[in-house]
């Protein structure tokens, strides 16, 4: 009973290690452009939320717009957020942040090496595609599989944020150069299409 209560305690004491260390490892990590952050915010569960760290290196947050995080730990992003969000609070809120994921990092020659696009509906194989450096739509297509016998062709979308683009297939027509979390939508075709 004894050998197993130390064996008990040890595993507690590993695991308590393991958790300060991964704690220490984040406090210490500079924050990139591309990187996915946890906001947990104690006083109110409904502002926890994963985040984006934007390309300009801010982050959009509740009652806390426009933080800056690149190049700062996650203990100053939180402070900051903490401090920014007072005003909402009949206290200064208790603000936690954590690396999620970290983003896609420059090769040597500044460009990415990837990143995620995706693609959806008419096509072989929608889903998540890894771009490269000047990926098109059309091989955006091509990399999905090619497009089923439903598609328009005519009438392709390519969705960057609230932006529209549109790509004739058929003519190659727009066709743009995709960038990070672009979608390339494929409708079906009507009728008479």
């Amino acid at each position: 009973m004894i050998k197993h209560f130390f064996t008990l305690l040890a595993a507690i004491f590993t695991v308590s290690i393991l958790s300060a260390t991964d704690a220490a490892a984040q406090n210490g990590y500079k924050i990139r452009s591309g990187d996915s952050l946890n906001v947990e915010v104690v006083e109110d569960a409904n502002l926890n939320r994963t985040v984006l760290v934007l390309p300009d290196g801010s982050i959009s947050f509740p009652f806390a717009d426009g933080v800056k995080a690149a190049g700062r730990t996650t203990s100053q992003v939180a402070s900051t957020l903490a401090s920014r969000m007072a005003s909402n609070f009949a206290t200064t809120p208790n603000v936690y942040v954590s690396v999620a994921q970290i983003g896609e990092r420059q090769a040597v020659d500044g460009t990415l090496s990837s990143y995620d696009i995706f693609i959806t509906g008419e096509v072989n194989n929608p889903g998540k595609l890894d771009g490269k450096r000047n990926m098109t739509v059309l091989q955006a297509i091509a990399q999905g599989g090619g497009l089923s016998r439903f598609a328009a062709p005519k009438r392709i979308q390519v969705r960057r944020g609230s932006r529209i683009y549109q790509y004739n297939y058929n003519t190659n027509a727009g066709n743009i150069t995709l960038q990070r979390g672009d979608v390339v939508i494929v409708p079906q075709r009507k009728l008479f299409e």
